[in-house]
């Protein structure tokens, strides 16, 4: 979002939706660690306060949701539309923000997701560590921001995707390029902050329906994406994903979409007496 202009990125996405007959899923974040220096200033975006344009990031996004509501604006000019008429962004599709995905790498910022009534994405970087497994922290960020959405007053079943690298070791080549690497979790320093990788899933299908139901993050979230190397090669690539759809997901309970629309898990806020 540190990049974008707010404004031409709700057109942009509003024409898309409704070509895509309303079914696009966008993600928008403040954007992974760059090589460039304070790189949105070239492009114009300048006075952020954070070296990482994270404040930039939150104030543009808020914008680009005003926009995409449909709210005006721009004033209109007097001599082409009555005085005081504010202008909204073109075209509009109804419900777009319900289609929005805000990448999220803590806790924190996955409250402010749930708060704004969005769908979390998050992946397999926490920029945070707190002495547990990844799969527990990432859990945590999900039950957060689900007790933040629903305390908000939101209605909508929220949706939540989680990322994974997983490789069911089906063939040779799947073997060779994965098979008997010990992987774990890692803590490591990214962009200034101590942060939590999670680990690369790779074995057998039946050993990995029985590791990533263990994964409470995984067995949390409506949807999980692969990453995938994309220096293998698009082939590889599209045998992985064909591999996990037939031996790993059904087991998970991946329903594919011929069964209809994806919907997120419909969250009560817990009461005490």
């Amino acid at each position: 979002m540190r990049y974008e202009n707010p404004l031409q990125l709700a057109e942009e996405l509003g024409a898309l939706d409704l070509l895509a007959d309303q079914r696009i899923a966008i993600g928008i974040s403040r954007g992974s660690p760059e090589t460039a220096l304070r790189g949105y200033e070239a492009f114009g975006y300048t006075g952020s306060k954070d070296p990482r344009g994270a404040d930039i990031a939150r104030e543009k996004f808020a914008t680009f949701l005003r926009a995409i509501d449909g709210e005006g604006m721009v004033e209109a000019d007097p001599a082409r539309a009555p005085r005081g008429t504010m202008l909204p962004i073109t075209p509009h599709s109804n419900g777009l923000r319900d289609r929005i995905w805000w990448g999220s790498a803590t806790r924190e910022t996955a409250q402010w997701v749930g708060e704004m009534g969005l769908n979390l994405m998050s992946s397999t970087l926490l920029t945070e560590e707190a002495g547990m497994p990844f799969h527990e922290l990432q859990r945590e960020q999900i039950d957060r921001y689900r007790e933040a959405y629903a305390a908000a007053g939101h209605t909508r079943p929220p949706r939540v995707s989680v990322s994974r690298s997983i490789f069911p070791l089906v063939s040779d080549a799947d073997r060779a390029y994965f098979g008997g690497r010990p992987d774990s979790d890692q803590v490591g320093m990214i962009d200034g902050y101590v942060s939590t990788f999670g680990k690369t899933y790779a074995a057998e299908p039946d050993e990995l329906i029985e590791q990533l139901r263990a994964d409470s993050a995984v067995m949390a979230a409506d949807t999980v994406m692969l990453t995938v190397p994309n220096q293998l090669g698009v082939d590889y690539n599209a045998h992985v994903l064909q591999a996990f759809a037939e031996h790993v997901a059904p087991a998970l309970g991946w329903k594919p979409n011929t069964d209809g629309p994806v919907r997120g898990d419909r969250i009560e806020l817990s009461t005490t007496s």
